[in-house]
């Protein structure tokens, strides 16, 4: 089995991936679950310094992960154009221009899906994001591709 597509990083792709990648780590939940113990300190006692922190710890993280996802995009040399991506029975092979790299299924972390891209985790912080807009009737086949090749315990993909 083969399967060839292009995908596109932009801005929005970027941030879905920082998003999903901070609130599913123990930082994320923890600063949201502080936030909101603060907003809730402020209703009980009226100290709008509570408020104000909680506010800031809501709406921070979030803020500066979009601002990040803006900076990488403009920054990175790699997100100027699309990257074609080719999967194998004996991995994934990623190329833009003449450099390319090879990945065997046997280094891949974990898979997962937001509402915007399947992100298949090459690491604990590396991925490779594939956004549902950019592999439209590809998106199940490779659903398929990545579930017949890594253990069900790493794939957390949803329809």
């Amino acid at each position: 089995m083969e399967m060839e597509f292009d995908v596109k990083v932009t801005v929005g792709v970027l941030y879905d991936y920082l998003l999903y990648h901070t609130y599913t780590s123990l930082s994320g939940m923890l600063g949201t679950l502080v936030g909101s113990f603060l907003i809730m300190a402020f209703l009980s006692t009226k100290y709008v310094i509570y408020l104000i922190a909680g506010i800031v710890l809501i709406v921070y993280l979030p803020g500066a992960l979009f601002l990040r996802a803006m900076r990488q995009v403009q920054d990175t040399p790699a997100f100027k154009r699309p990257l074609h991506y080719r999967m194998t029975d004996e991995g994934i092979s990623v190329s833009q221009g003449e450099n390319e790299e090879n990945q065997s299924w046997d280094s891949c972390v974990k898979a997962v899906s937001t509402g915007r891209s399947i992100i298949l985790y090459t690491s604990k912080t590396a991925a490779s994001i594939f956004p549902k807009k950019d592999l439209g009737e590809k998106k199940e086949a490779l659903i398929q591709m990545i579930s017949t090749h890594m253990p069900p315990r790493k794939v957390k993909i949803r329809f």
